[in-house]
C-alpha cells in the first residue's frame, strides 16, 4: 500500500479541526488529489469547504486508510459508522489523544488493521513529532504509509510497544505546553529586571525558538551545546548553579512534571 493506492481508493479523514486541516493541508500539497479525499465533520472550516474534496458525502466503499481525528469523547458517536469498513483491507489511523488500539478493535473488529499516533500542536505549522505504534494486523509497509501521512506535518518515531504512548503523551504531546510556561516566565524574569515587557517577551520567543532550532540542527548534543555558551565563573554559569540544583532545578522539576503527565495519561487510559 502507497500513496497511488491511496489516490485510487480513497482516505477519509474523520474531523477536520486544526490537526485534521493541518494534515490535510500536507497531504494535498503532496500531490493528493483533493477528489480522493472523504471529510466528515459537522463543522467545517472555509477553507476545508473550499477544497473541492467530498464533504459529509456517503463513503467509499473499500477506502485504503480512515484516519480518525475526532476529539476522545466523540468516539462514541463517530466510530459505530465505519464498523463495516473493519474488513482488514483499510487501515485505520488514529490521532485521537488517549484511546488504546484495543478500543478499535472492539469497534472494527479483530481483523482490522490499526495504528494509533501521538502527533503534537507544532503540527500546525508542519514542525510537530508524532509517535506511532501498530497493532499486530499492521504490516511494514502500511507502518510506512502511516508514517508517509503523518511527515507532512512534521517528524515521526516509531514505538516497540503501546506502553510507551503515556511516556510519549508527557514528553511531546504536553511537552509544547512546558516551553510554552519556559517563554512566560523568562519573559517574566526579564521584566522584574528591568526590561519592557514587549521587549522581555520578544527576546524569550527568539531565543526558545532560535535555541530549538540550533539543537535541531547542530551536530553536538544538548549538554555540549550548553557547555559552550557557558565560560568559566560567567553569567551563566551563576544560572545554570540555579537551574542545574538536584534537588530544586529543571532535573527535579521535569522528572516530576513528566512523571505527573505520564501517571496521569495511564489513569485516564484505565478510565
Amino acid at each position: 500500500m502507497d500513496m497511488s493506492d491511496v489516490a485510487a481508493r480513497g482516505l477519509v479523514l474523520l474531523g477536520c479541526g486544526k490537526m485534521g486541516s493541518a494534515m490535510l493541508a500536507g497531504w494535498l500539497a503532496d500531490g493528493l488529489p483533493a477528489t480522493s479525499v472523504w471529510v466528515i465533520d459537522p463543522h467545517p472550516s472555509d477553507w476545508v469547504q473550499a477544497q473541492g474534496l467530498h464533504l459529509n458525502a456517503p463513503l467509499p466503499a473499500d477506502p485504503a486508510i480512515v484516519l480518525i481525528a475526532v476529539k476522545p469523547q466523540m468516539m462514541g458517536d463517530a466510530l459505530p459508522a465505519l464498523r463495516a469498513l473493519g474488513t482488514g483491507a483499510t487501515l485505520f489511523i488514529s490521532v485521537a489523544a488517549g484511546t488504546p488500539l484495543a478500543r478499535f478493535e472492539e469497534a472494527f473488529g479483530p481483523r482490522t488493521p490499526v495504528v494509533r499516533a501521538m502527533p503534537n500542536t507544532p503540527a500546525a505549522i508542519g514542525q510537530g513529532i508524532t509517535a506511532l505504534v501498530g497493532n499486530s494486523r499492521v504490516g511494514p509497509d502500511q507502518m510506512a504509509l502511516a508514517q508517509a501521512l503523518l511527515g507532512a506535518v512534521g517528524q515521526t518515531v516509531l514505538l516497540e510497544t503501546e506502553a510507551q504512548m503515556d511516556a510519549v503523551t508527557a514528553v511531546s504531546g504536553s511537552g509544547p505546553a512546558y516551553v510554552f510556561h519556559l517563554i512566560e516566565t523568562l519573559a517574566a524574569a526579564g521584566t522584574a529586571q528591568g526590561l519592557p515587557d514587549a521587549i522581555a517577551l520578544q527576546l524569550a520567543q527568539a531565543t526558545v525558538a532560535g535555541a530549538g532550532a540550533l539543537a535541531q540542527q547542530a551536530d553536538e548534543n544538548p549538554a555540549q551545546l550548553r557547555v559552550n555558551v557557558t565560560s568559566p565563573g560567567g553569567t551563566t554559569q551563576a544560572a545554570l548553579a540555579v537551574l542545574m540544583d538536584p534537588d530544586t532545578g529543571f532535573p527535579a522539576l521535569l522528572t516530576r512534571a513528566v512523571a505527573a503527565a505520564a501517571d496521569r495519561s495511564r489513569e485516564l487510559a484505565n478510565g
